[in-house]
């Protein structure tokens, strides 16, 4: 009698009788399966065929190959669990945006976590390079000033920052801290650049309308020519170190390039100031407003037989005289040249006439004005409250009125320099708000308070539009059509604004933003 193992041998291996039927079909073959399974894997000589680990073995097999492949979600759809307090806590007092209090816009743009090894490692490589392309001292700017209450001391991390834009094969333009604040940087700059150019359009033209302004700026710093401005300043080996910039398409040259270009001025603004901006735009990147490609097309020009102030007729101003210009201790005004490039001096003829009388002390008694001065003669204060008075009348002034007679006796002016200085300061204002965001959020943000339905929005909440002087034959079609009303309001919101600026500067301009118009939506409404 054989042993129990050879006996189940015999009966698993054994070949079972099949007896089959004689008669034979045509089957019809409709589809053929394969067998998609992988073939057993074979013994090895040592190890006996019924051996159960080749058996589990090939178990295995079959089952990681019969069962389906599992799709893992992607990354940013993977739920984190949120830091304990503890560690929130560190990683906040451990951020560079919390080193500095009496900078809070220049630390809200510094990287949320310190650099890395990877990070000293580009900025003692490169750094160098781009401070002598720009014109900066060479040493590091660690040296420069004393305390960190000096911006210019930040001056290499943010020039570190502004160069890193995303680069999809290196792993440390990727990180949070660099991808972020890089985007911050960016947001910053186009803001920066729109009103530098703008200031100093404003006093280089002064009888010119913002539409040829608007069109010289874009032939300036378009994203088309900035790989060009890039190129002349030799900063595109930092941009694009293992491709030619020339031999590039448009898709990958444009974007880096015009990223870059933003942060490089977003940085040098929050270092040294708008002065320096000039310097950089015209000296290092070598920009001429006189050139062919700068000019805007020709249009049919409105004769223009006002005054302008006495220090535009002289000469025109070169981007020197912006630049180095210092209002003197005793002027009305915060930016009196801006002042006078857009409020003509004929608007004195308007002294004394029924808006002036009637509507003035309602508006200035909406907006808060005038503010409260610490002048040491009467006279400055009462000759500021006269032109701030004008000034108000021109916000208020629609083109429809007098524009075909008097170029610049409309909001035309006021409402350009308004607009970007609103642009700005409500960049700044999201900046310090919202320190952990990226950039592009950011920038939708930033759009959406700012869109144009909304801005009339807010001065029609405080009834000011039935304030606005429009033509005689237009004014019915103004004040009852949606259409034609609504960007009327728009452009004196803005003119607005750029009269707060011109006259009180910045802080008025967040005053009159955040607090008298509401552009943030978060003061309690009235029931």
């Amino acid at each position: 009698m054989a042993p129990p193992a050879m006996a189940f041998q015999a009966l698993a291996f054994s070949p079972l009788p099949l007896h089959l039927p004689a008669t034979r079909r045509r089957a019809r073959v409709l589809a053929v399966a394969a067998d998609q399974t992988p073939p057993p894997p074979q013994a090895s000589p040592s190890e006996p065929a019924n051996s159960p680990s080749r058996l589990l073995r090939e178990l295995a097999q079959r089952k990681k190959a019969v069962s389906p492949k599992k799709k893992h979600p992607p990354r940013r759809f993977i739920l984190k669990p949120p830091l304990d307090d503890e560690r929130l806590t560190q990683r906040f007092l451990n951020s560079p945006q919390l080193s500095l209090k009496s900078l809070p816009l220049l630390s809200s743009c510094l990287p949320s976590s310190p650099l890395s090894a990877a990070d000293r490692t580009w900025m003692d490589e490169y750094l160098l390079e781009a401070k002598q392309a720009l014109g900066y001292p060479l040493a590091p700017s660690e040296t420069l000033g004393e305390g960190d209450d000096c911006p210019a001391r930040h001056f290499d991390v943010l020039l570190y920052l502004a160069f890193q834009h995303l680069d999809p094969s290196s792993e440390r333009t990727r990180t949070r801290h660099v991808r972020n604040g890089h985007s911050r940087l960016w947001f910053l700059g186009q803001f920066v650049l729109e009103l530098a150019f703008c200031e100093f359009f404003l006093q280089r033209y002064p009888r010119e309308s913002p539409g040829p302004m608007r069109e010289r700026v874009f032939a300036l710093i378009g994203k088309k020519v900035l790989p060009k401005w890039i190129k002349a300043a030799s900063l595109h080996n930092l941009v694009f170190p293992y491709d030619d910039l020339d031999k590039m398409i448009r898709k990958d040259r444009e974007p880096p390039t015009k990223a870059v270009f933003w942060a490089l001025f977003g940085a040098i603004y929050l270092c040294f100031g708008m002065p320096e901006v000039y310097r950089v735009l015209f000296e290092a990147f070598g920009m001429d407003p006189e050139e062919e490609s700068c000019q805007p097309k020709l249009r049919r020009q409105l004769e223009d037989v006002d005054y302008v102030s006495v220090e535009f007729e002289k000469r025109q101003l070169a981007w020197q005289d912006v630049a180095a210009y210092r209002p003197p201790a005793d002027a009305l005004f915060a930016h009196p040249r801006l002042f006078r490039a857009c409020v003509p001096p004929g608007m004195h003829r308007f002294r004394g006439n029924i808006w002036d009388f009637d509507n003035r002390p309602k508006v200035m008694n909406i907006l808060g004005y005038p503010l409260p001065a610490n002048d040491k003669i009467p006279e400055i204060t009462e000759a500021r409250n006269i032109e701030l008075g004008l000034g108000l009348q021109l916000c208020f002034m629609h083109p429809s009125k007098y524009k075909f007679e008097h170029p610049r006796f409309c909001f035309e002016r006021l409402e350009y320099v308004g607009q970007k200085i609103q642009d700005l300061v409500l960049a700044e204002r999201l900046i310090m708000k919202h320190l952990d965001a990226p950039g592009r959020w950011l920038s939708e943000k930033h759009r959406r308070l700012l869109m144009n339905k909304y801005c009339g929005r807010y001065l029609r909440d405080k009834h000011l539009h039935h304030y606005i002087i429009y033509g005689e034959t237009v004014q019915d079609r103004f004040e009852h059509n949606r259409r034609l009303r609504n960007p009327s309001t728009t452009a004196v919101q803005q003119a607005i604004h750029g009269l707060s600026y011109c006259v009180y500067g910045k802080p008025d301009v967040r005053r009159l933003m955040f607090e008298v118009f509401d552009f943030e939506q978060v003061q309690p409404k009235a029931v």
